[in-house]
């Protein structure tokens, strides 16, 4: 892919980002660089579909904003097919590019087919994998006013089995957890191994804490309501 192309691209995703701290230009980019990544150890890989897919992939996100029954993947990939066409790209192009971002997606149900979509499927799936994933996934959930998890009246933590609550512990137990048997490529589930380790870690120690000064302060707050 020439520089002048690119940065067509380029400019259009960042026309098109969402104010959402999760999903802005640096993922968009954590998202292309793994995808480079993963590509080094695949066979006839499209770079030029493949970088397009990455830079576009997430231009969809202001659409669920506006009406949140709108899937941000199928919306993309109809804003990068009017995009590509106005712009002169061939319709082999544009259509490959826009099933890459149409699959690309954990909840929607789509299988990536072609090696570009799953490379494209993988890379945005390591984004929620370790460090980064906790961070990612803590920030979105702040900005839709999401808890962090739920107390019952007993103290008991809402968590595991049982948990149907909308809350960090929730989307960590559904999501992030069940997260890395889901990958399509070799490298990609060897570098989402390698972080799941951090996302545990994160979430038992979190938990733990929580319960402990839960089940602490619970029992001093009763012994001074009865005492008074």
């Amino acid at each position: 892919m020439d520089k002048e192309t690119y940065e067509i691209l380029d400019t259009y995703m960042q026309a098109c980002m969402a104010a959402d701290t999760a999903h802005d230009k640096n993922h968009i980019y954590r998202v292309l660089y793994a995808a480079l990544t993963l590509a080094e150890h695949e066979a006839s890989v499209d770079y030029d579909c493949l970088i397009a897919a990455c830079l576009l992939h997430d231009i969809g996100r202001k659409e669920p904003f506006e009406n949140p029954h709108v899937c941000h993947a199928k919306a993309g990939a109809k804003k990068a097919e009017t995009f590509l066409r106005e712009h002169g790209f061939p319709e082999p192009f544009v259509s490959h590019v826009s099933d890459c971002i149409r699959t690309h997606r954990f909840r929607a149900g789509q299988i990536p087919e072609s090696i570009e979509a799953k490379i494209l499927f993988d890379s945005d799936k390591l984004n929620v994998t370790g460090a980064v994933g906790i961070a990612r996934t803590l920030a979105y959930k702040g900005q839709h006013a999401t808890p962090l998890y739920f107390c019952g009246t007993d103290g008991t933590i809402s968590e595991k089995d049982g948990d149907n609550t909308n809350s960090f512990f929730h989307e960590y137990n559904v999501k992030l957890e069940g997260m890395y048997d889901r990958f399509y490529t070799q490298t990609g589930k060897e570098m989402a191994a390698i972080r799941k380790k951090a996302t545990a870690d994160f979430y038992h120690s979190m938990l733990t804490e929580v319960q402990d000064i839960t089940k602490k302060g619970s029992y001093l707050l009763d012994k001074q309501i009865l005492t008074e």
